[in-house]
């Protein structure tokens, strides 16, 4: 009996404490790290005929939670961002094709703080393209072409959309995010085939020093 109650007692205390921190760091300047997986996939926004599939990239960069009194914030992150889509299809052949696109991403977003442990966070995204590596694979065919878009009519600069919301538990923040392009991604209005947008859902865990 003595034992359950000690570990009763050790566990409310150990909440409390939880509680605390997570108090303290909700009016608080934070700094972080954080990683995990992007979940994307594009679509063309003037033909229906083009489908993909989506494809998982890896996601990491900091964070700085700025609070503006206790229930809002702004919340600025730094990225480096894998997305892309995978295709497959038959022309004479099979074939499969995978596009991975590597960005620097620099969300710009404003938080809503309703309670201790919740954070609702919205707003634009800068993306900047650094490279792009497209794999086709027909039989026993595979072609691989990285393109460093110094002279390519792909826009390298994107203006999107994101929101998502942060669980935070002490010092981890385990984080869910989605997003979408607002901008094509061909540069000069020409048409392109496809003229693709990108779409991305994104699970991160965090840490807050």
């Amino acid at each position: 009996m003595k034992k359950i109650i000690l570990m009763i007692v050790s566990v409310i205390f150990m909440t409390n404490i939880s509680n605390a921190q997570v108090s303290n760091q909700r009016t608080k300047l934070n700094f972080g790290i954080k990683g995990g997986l992007n979940f994307s996939n594009v679509y063309d926004t003037k033909s229906e005929d083009f489908s993909a599939d989506s494809k998982r990239g890896f996601v990491a960069g900091v964070f700085v939670a700025i609070p503006i009194g206790k229930y809002l914030g702004f919340h600025p992150e730094v990225l480096f961002s894998q997305k892309g889509y995978k295709a497959s299809g038959t022309y004479i052949i099979d074939y499969k094709f995978i596009r991975t696109s590597n960005f620097i991403d620099v969300p710009l977003l404003f938080e809503f703080k309703p309670t201790e442990m919740l954070t609702l966070v919205a707003g634009p995204q800068y993306s900047y393209l650094t490279k792009q590596t497209d794999e086709f694979t027909s039989g026993d065919f595979t072609d691989e072409q990285v393109e460093e878009f110094e002279n390519d009519n792909l826009r390298k600069n994107t203006l999107c959309f994101l929101g998502g919301i942060d669980i935070n538990l002490s010092n981890i923040v385990l984080s869910g995010r989605a997003g979408w392009d607002i901008q094509n991604n061909n540069g000069d209005g020409t048409s392109t085939d496809p003229r693709y947008k990108n779409v991305w859902y994104q699970a991160t865990i965090g840490f807050r020093f």
